[in-house]
């Protein structure tokens, strides 16, 4: 399928999703994120993928939602060629598709990540960000609350105190203060971010997608429940995933 606000590619197994409205640096609209949903469910569906690695084209990853946009929703005036802002399932459904996601998926925040651009990273498994990437939870000064979970997310990995400070003040961090938190994974030049995100994929790529598809889902559970539990989990997962690559195995 081809699209109008996005790219998609696949080599060696690794599906690169790229925004593709440079002009307006990647602003969010509810077409893109209906496009990005297509996407990731279609890939999902592909054997063929390994990965998947999420960027932006040009200088920036997402600087926020295109304000046009918002204004036209807000006086109902929207031009969207699909559902109304706000109701996309881009909004509503994928970022728990993407924790469910039985794949890696990294972001490669190769420029700013504003508003919905930085929360559209936090349910991604790996995040890597340009070391002059503005990153910021600016949604405290558009008068609205973060949203896609990332009053979950956010929390879980820069911790309460640091989750607070980003959105009460909802100030823009660069990409080595957020590396430093642990906001993002690494911060690297801005030339090396989408190198470094699909190296990363292709090591990744080697591991059978079974055991990945189990490990990912294994750290989610762990995460949100108690170690007693995440090692019964364990055991359980290890024997379904056994099951499952003998039975691949048998396949060939």
């Amino acid at each position: 399928m081809s699209y109008d606000d996005i790219l998609l590619d696949l080599e060696d197994g690794i599906a690169t999703i790229t925004m593709n409205r440079p002009d307006k640096l990647n602003a969010y609209t509810a077409d893109m994120g209906e496009e990005i949903t297509h996407a990731f469910r279609a890939l999902q569906r592909d054997d063929a993928v390994r990965a998947v690695v999420l960027t932006g084209a040009g200088k920036a990853f997402c600087a926020g939602v295109d304000l046009e946009h918002l204004k036209a929703h807000e006086a109902g005036q929207s031009k969207s060629k699909g559902v109304r802002l706000g109701e996309e399932d881009f909004l509503r459904k994928l970022p728990l598709e993407i924790t469910d996601f039985p794949k890696p998926v990294i972001a490669a925040m190769n420029g700013h990540a504003v508003g919905v651009g930085i929360t559209m990273a936090m349910p991604c498994d790996i995040r890597i960000a340009a070391d002059d990437a503005k990153i910021g939870f600016v949604f405290g000064k558009l008068g609205i609350l973060p949203g896609l979970g990332s009053t979950h997310l956010l929390p879980q990995i820069v911790g309460m105190a640091k989750a607070q400070e980003l959105v009460l003040t909802a100030k823009k961090i660069l990409g080595p203060e957020a590396e430093a938190i642990g906001l993002v994974n690494k911060s690297v030049p801005k030339d090396e971010v989408l190198p470094t995100a699909q190296a990363m994929a292709r090591e990744m790529a080697e591991i059978d997608p079974i055991v990945l598809r189990h490990a990912k889902a294994a750290l989610y559970f762990g995460g949100a429940h108690s170690m007693a539990a995440a090692m019964k989990n364990e055991q359980k997962q290890s024997a379904i995933m056994k099951a499952e690559r003998e039975a691949a195995k048998a396949g060939q």
